[in-house]
C-alpha cells in the first residue's frame, strides 16, 4: 500500500477532516451503544492529531434500519474514553456544521451528526462525481487536510470516503495503516485448508464476495450462517416461506446457481433456534414450519462447524451467527468464536458484531488478526481494490511532491 500517512505531514495548526467508522451495534428496544470498539479505536489517530483542529465524520446505520440513529450517544462515549470535551453538532453540512467547524481551536474535537442523513453519502460516486456532490463542495474549503480511517467503509465510494481526496491532501490514518500492513502479512502465510464462516445481513455484497474467495482459492470451505445461511437454505428449498428481505428472488436465484457451480464448498445449518413466545426452541431444520423465523444455530450445526473449523489452516469469520444481541439466540456465535479461537489455524475475525462478542467472552488474544471491518475485509481478502485504499493511492500520487 504506497500511501500517505499522518508522519508525513505538519498537523500543528491544520483544520483535518477525520472520517472514521463508529457505526456501533445498538440495542433495538434500548437504543443504546452496545459495543465501543469502533469508537475506541479512533482515539489513536485522535491523539496523533492532538495538536491540529479535527471534525470528525461518521455513519450510523443504515437508512430505514433500527440502527440508523444520530451520533450524540456516540459523543458521549468518546468524551468518556479520551477525557477530554468532544463538541458535537446534530448537523452534517449546513450552517451550523460549516459554523462549528470554522470556530474550532488547536487541539479541538468536534463530532458532526449521521453523515448519511446527508442524502448524497447513501449512494456510491466515481471519485470525480464524488468531489462535486454538496457535501464535499460546501465542507472541503474548510480543510487543510483528509485522513481516512474508516477501514470497515472502505469498499464504500460514498462522497465522504472518495470525494475528499479528489480536491484536497489524504493520507491515511492509524487503523487504516496497520490493518492493511497486518493483512498483506497474515495472507503471505495463510496456508489450506481455508475455512470461511459467514453470517449478517448484507447479503448481496456478500454473495459477490464468496464467488470471488473461491475463484481466488480463498474459500475450500463456506460455512453459513445468519441471515445468508437463510438465503442458501431458501435456495436448497429447506426454507420454504419468504424471508422477507429486499430482492429476496434475485439473491436466492444467485445463492441457487453459486451452489450449482461449487456443490462441494458450502455447508449450510442443519438445527436451528426459533423464538417461540420469547423463548429459544431448537429444532431441525426439516421441523420448520412456515412462518418460523431462524434466530440462532442448533447445536448439531455448531458441532459440524467446528469439526470443519478445527482441520483448517487459516480461518477467517465474519458476521454473527444469529440475533446474538439477545442472550438466548447468542449461542451459535459465541460457539463458533470459541471454535476458532481454540483451532491450529491462522485466524481472522471481522465485523463490529463479532469484535464485541470476542470481548465479552475473553478470546481475543487467541486470534491471529481482529478487525472491525465485515464487508470490506471480505472484499480485500479477495484481492480486490478498494475505493478508499485506491483513493489514498491516487492521492499520494498527486500530493507526495507536494
Amino acid at each position: 500500500m504506497k500511501v500517505l500517512t499522518l508522519d508525513d505531514f505538519d498537523l500543528k495548526g491544520k483544520t483535518v477532516f477525520l472520517r472514521v467508522d463508529m457505526n456501533c451495534p445498538i440495542d433495538p428496544e434500548t437504543m443504546e451503544i452496545l459495543g465501543t470498539k469502533r469508537i475506541e479505536e479512533a482515539i489513536e489517530t485522535l491523539e496523533s492529531l492532538k495538536d491540529a483542529k479535527v471534525v470528525v465524520a461518521s455513519h450510523q446505520g443504515r437508512v430505514g434500519n433500527q440502527d440508523y440513529t444520530g451520533m450524540d450517544k456516540h459523543a458521549k462515549v468518546l468524551e468518556k474514553l479520551m477525557n477530554k470535551k468532544i463538541k458535537y453538532v446534530e448537523d452534517t453540512i449546513g450552517e451550523a456544521a460549516q459554523s462549528a467547524i470554522k470556530n474550532l481551536e488547536n487541539g479541538d474535537i468536534l463530532l458532526l451528526d449521521n453523515l448519511r442523513l446527508c442524502a448524497e453519502e447513501n449512494y456510491e460516486f466515481t471519485p470525480e462525481n464524488a468531489a462535486k456532490t454538496i457535501m464535499v463542495s460546501r465542507l472541503s474549503g474548510l480543510f487543510d487536510l483528509c485522513v481516512l480511517d474508516s477501514f470497515p467503509s472502505a469498499h464504500r465510494s460514498h462522497p465522504s470516503i472518495v470525494g475528499f481526496p479528489q480536491v484536497l491532501p489524504a493520507c491515511a490514518g492509524r487503523i487504516v495503516e496497520r490493518e492493511v500492513r497486518n493483512l498483506d502479512e497474515i495472507m503471505t502465510v495463510a496456508k489450506a485448508p481455508h475455512v470461511i464462516v459467514l453470517g449478517g445481513s448484507k447479503v448481496p455484497d456478500r454473495l459477490e464476495a464468496i464467488k470471488m474467495l473461491i475463484q481466488n482459492g480463498r474459500a475450500d470451505h463456506v460455512l453459513l450462517t445468519g441471515l445468508i445461511g437463510n438465503v442458501f437454505m431458501r435456495a436448497q428449498a429447506r426454507i420454504k416461506s419468504s424471508l422477507g428481505i429486499k430482492r429476496e428472488e434475485e439473491v436466492v436465484a444467485k445463492a441457487h446457481t453459486l451452489i450449482g457451480e461449487y456443490p462441494d464448498v458450502f455447508a449450510t445449518p442443519v438445527d436451528i433456534a426459533i423464538d417461540k413466545d420469547g423463548e429459544r426452541v431448537e429444532m431441525d431444520v426439516r421441523e420448520m414450519g412456515k412462518g418460523d423465523k431462524v434466530f440462532d444455530l442448533g447445536p448439531k450445526t455448531v458441532e459440524y462447524y467446528s469439526k470443519l473449523i478445527s482441520g483448517a489452516g487459516t480461518v477467517f469469520i465474519s458476521g454473527p451467527a444469529g440475533f446474538f444481541e439477545k442472550e438466548s439466540f447468542s449461542y451459535g456465535t459465541k460457539a463458533l468464536l470459541k471454535a476458532v479461537a481454540n483451532s491450529m489455524a491462522t485466524t481472522i475475525v471481522s465485523g463490529g458484531h463479532l469484535t464485541t462478542a470476542l470481548k465479552q467472552e475473553g478470546l481475543a488474544d487467541k486470534i491471529n488478526h481482529i478487525s472491525t471491518a465485515g464487508g470490506a475485509l471480505v472484499l480485500y481478502l479477495t484481492g480486490e481494490k478498494l475505493p478508499m485504499i485506491k483513493a489514498l493511492e491516487d492521492a499520494a500520487i498527486k500530493y507526495r511532491s507536494k
